[in-house]
């Protein structure tokens, strides 16, 4: 039993250790941008450094700073982002998200 007892607590540790890492990587805000890129606009724009968009008229996130200024595109995000595009949902980001979202925007551009 006391042979167990340090690899018991040495496997615990190391638990304990993986959760703090992912919890890291998604306060990262470019890491958190990218996740909600992924959940939520994917389905219809490509939303990395190259690709097609899905849908056909939505555009590609790398030309999101031709489009719109993005250092206002975080106050867009929280007033909430509308299309007249019937198939675009409105979407409201909180603050947090409204600027990761940027900051990801931001590393893709062309």
């Amino acid at each position: 039993m006391r042979i167990l007892e340090p690899l018991a607590a040495t496997l615990a540790l190391s638990l304990l250790c993986v959760p703090a890492r992912a919890q890291n990587d998604s306060q990262d805000p470019v890491v958190r941008g990218h996740a909600l890129a992924k959940e939520f606009c994917a389905k219809c724009h490509a939303i990395g450094k190259t690709g097609k968009s899905p849908h056909v008229g939505a555009p590609p996130f790398r030309k999101f700073g031709d489009l719109f200024d993005l250092d206002h595109f975080p106050r867009r995000l929280i007033r909430g982002i509308s299309s007249n595009h019937p198939d675009m949902p409105e979407f409201k980001f909180g603050p947090q998200d409204a600027v990761a979202l940027r900051d990801y925007l931001r590393t893709i551009q062309e």
